[in-house]
């Protein structure tokens, strides 16, 4: 199916990543993690960033952010201080061990960026790559709130 409208591109684009998440996290879970860990783990290692800024980043809601990192830090993958700007706000670093685990994945999802890429035939694979960081660099820097769920609300008991 050719993505004609935006419906067409916008179920395509979900197939796809599906796809690739369920890989990716049946790879590594194998090796003893998880998608979400290496996602968060990867992008607080690139420079200073508070819990939700990795929460944006990683398109985590705020209370998964929190449970990731309590689990990173359990882990002794990753640790939180204050940051230097806002004393309210919790910066996240990576421990040498968990420099050492996504390091560790990274034949993991090498693997998965050939597979997928060999699904397109080789004079196309660069384009798309190149044209994939386009669409991402112009995507929204405002996140988009639907009002498909309402909050769920805790039991009185």
């Amino acid at each position: 199916m050719t993505a004609r409208t935006a419906g067409d591109l916008l179920v395509q684009l979900q197939l796809l990543s599906r796809d690739i998440e369920l890989v990716a996290a049946q790879r590594l879970e194998r090796v003893g993690t998880s998608l979400r860990a290496v996602s968060v783990l990867r992008c607080a290692d690139r420079e200073e960033r508070t819990q939700g800024e990795l929460a944006e980043l990683t398109c985590l809601d705020k209370s998964t952010m929190v449970h990731t990192i309590d689990a990173l830090e359990r882990a002794g993958l990753a640790t939180r201080r204050p940051s230097r700007e806002d004393r309210r706000a919790r910066v996240v670093f990576v421990t040498d061990a968990g420099r050492a685990l996504v390091a560790a994945t990274e034949p993991v999802l090498s693997g998965l960026h050939d597979s997928v890429l060999a699904r397109l035939p080789e004079a196309d694979r660069e384009q798309f790559l190149r044209s994939l960081a386009v669409l991402v660099a112009g995507r929204s820097p405002e996140p988009v709130s639907t009002a498909e769920r309402a909050p769920r609300r805790r039991s009185a008991r």
